[in-house]
């Protein structure tokens, strides 16, 4: 697909999914110079509100879009993009990855009943680290944010003391501790501050060299480290029954589902964009073409670059339901030309014609040999 003018698509919100995004963005204009991406990594939520407004021309959140939400988004349709973790990243000197911590731990933790690393309720987890007399430094995020509502969802599911007193949400009322703007932020403080503690998603840790905590999985049979193999394997069992993309996906969670290599704080990632694309502020029929071109790009040849940057490239039952979504779109009313289900009928109508042709002519389709 060519374009006669450079066309910029403007895209913000999930720090989650950044590295991914932002290696999608050169990889696509590699071999479509004729488009730009802009992606502003600025939060889930204010990636959101500017879905809502319809000052984009999609956007990433980590947190499907809640009912309110969707209200005042009227015919947004939610397409996975990608799936990662939500990393427990600790500063302790000394001591290097690899220390356990329960659900339960860490909801003391950020809700502030746990106060000192030497704490009897983390010293029994690890019985043989040394862990130090020393104040816990909490981190959090202080926009709203995708990786919250994954973490707090996470929490609220092994804590019913942090579902009551705090809840899950894409922003909540902290306890205690120092807020970051974004992934970087929340590991920008773990690093530099000796004794801190953060939830980080994955990519970001393994890019700033962090120590992470291995978390005790849903069955409470083992304590799992975050990699690829053990982020899938909580997934799998979420992918087979998802809605549909212009449903309700409010209540979708894939945090602590069973299995022995299941890593409980995995998330799925969404693109956001509208079901008709001629409601978006500056949209036209050659824009709304690249974006349904990149989103299907980036679902089906940009997977290859997912395992790299530590997230999981999407099982193939996601891939199909994305591509339902994608041939939903339309413009004022209509398919966009060289795609949705007009133009997949008239390209099933064109092959048709030309077996029925040969039928007729002996004409061959393929050289003979």
């Amino acid at each position: 697909m060519k374009f006669q003018l450079t066309i910029t698509l403007n895209a913000a919100g999930a720090t989650f999914p950044f590295p991914l995004i932002d290696k999608w963005r050169v990889e696509y204009n590699k071999i479509h110079s004729d488009v730009q991406l802009n992606y502003q990594s600025i939060g889930s939520g204010a990636g959101i509100k500017l879905h809502t407004t319809k000052s984009i021309d999609f956007a990433a959140s980590d947190a499907p879009l809640q009912p309110a939400e969707a209200g005042n988004a009227s015919g947004t349709l939610h397409i996975p993009e990608t799936i990662g973790a939500v990393t427990i990243s600790y500063n302790l000197p000394g001591i290097a990855k690899g220390l356990k911590l329960t659900g339960q731990v860490i909801a003391n933790i950020f809700s502030g009943n746990i106060t000192k690393w030497n704490d009897k309720m983390i010293t029994d987890l690890n019985p043989d680290l040394n862990l130090p007399n020393q104040q816990i430094a909490v981190a959090h995020r202080a926009d709203g944010s995708g990786t919250t509502f994954v973490f707090t969802s996470y929490l609220s599911k092994v804590s019913p003391d942090w579902q009551t007193k705090v809840g899950h949400g894409k922003t909540v009322p902290w306890p205690l501790g120092i807020g970051g703007q974004g992934n970087a932020g929340v590991a920008g403080i773990v690093k530099s501050t000796p004794y801190s503690i953060g939830y980080v998603e994955l990519a970001y840790v393994m890019q700033n060299n962090m120590t992470y905590a291995f978390v005790q999985n849903a069955d409470g049979t083992a304590f799992v480290e975050p990699t690829l193999d053990t982020i899938a394997a909580d997934a799998a069992s979420a992918s087979a029954n998802l809605p549909s993309p212009d449903g309700d996906w409010s209540k979708v969670s894939i945090v602590n589902e069973p299995g022995n290599n299941s890593y409980p704080i995995s998330s799925f990632t969404y693109l956001l964009v509208y079901k008709d694309l001629s409601q978006v502020k500056g949209m036209t029929q050659d824009k709304a073409k690249a974006v349904i071109d990149f989103i299907n790009w980036a679902i089906h040849d940009g997977q290859q670059f997912s395992t790299s940057l530590l997230y999981v490239p999407l099982p193939d039952p996601v891939v199909k339901l994305d591509e339902q979504g994608l041939s939903e779109i339309q413009y004022s009313g209509g398919a966009v030309p060289e795609f949705g289900p007009i133009a997949a009928l008239v390209l099933a109508i064109a092959v048709i014609s030309i077996i029925v042709l040969s039928a007729k002519t002996g004409l061959r389709l393929m050289p003979k040999y």
